[in-house]
């Protein structure tokens, strides 16, 4: 089985997801620098995961997505599957159309069918949630906000100097005629 980057991404976005629920919708501008996945790739990916309910979106400002379910009741097979990975190891994609020289099925079918058997179970026996306690155990430590690069940025020290003159060529004007 080869598991491309889709799956992998998918997985990992939704770890960082589940790791900040708490704090409300996470833009995935914030993930996509977090964890170095092109934004777009991300929108696809999510737009993947959102139609088949494991997360759901929150427009406008402090908008983003959050986890449509409970990260224990996620699994990661769902996930995987979700983006349209398929989990497979037989050369024929499980369609039994693998034929050998003698126009019968591939000899090694069966066994990568077995394997393809295991993985499911495998994925479909680990949650989202376990991954989460996983990085919580190793000492990830989550921001309440995210930091994001701000292109405003004040002057210490700087206040502005309040000058008491006309503000136009008129008022200049005035202010020398009333003298």
């Amino acid at each position: 089985m080869r598991l491309t980057t889709k799956g992998r991404f998918a997985v990992t976005a939704m770890i960082d997801l589940g790791l900040r629920q708490g704090s409300g919708p996470v833009t995935l501008a914030a993930i996509s620098q977090r964890q170095q996945i092109s934004l777009s790739y991300l929108e696809q990916l999510f737009g993947k995961l959102r139609r088949n309910g494991l997360v759901e979106s929150t427009r406008g400002p402090g908008g983003g997505y959050s986890l449509a379910r409970n990260p224990q009741g996620i699994t990661i097979a769902e996930i995987i599957t979700s983006v349209d990975e398929p989990i497979d190891a037989t050369h024929c994609g499980g369609k039994e159309n693998c034929l050998g020289e003698g126009g019968e099925r591939c000899m090694t079918h069966d066994l990568w069918a077995a394997l393809n058997v295991r993985m499911v179970e495998f994925l479909d026996s680990v949650t989202l949630q376990k991954l989460i306690d996983d990085q919580v155990a190793k000492g990830l430590r989550v921001e309440d906000k995210p930091t994001l690069k701000r292109a405003i940025f004040s002057m210490p020290g700087a206040k502005p100097t309040r000058v008491n003159a006309p503000n136009s060529v008129f008022a200049l004007g005035n202010a020398f005629s009333e003298t």
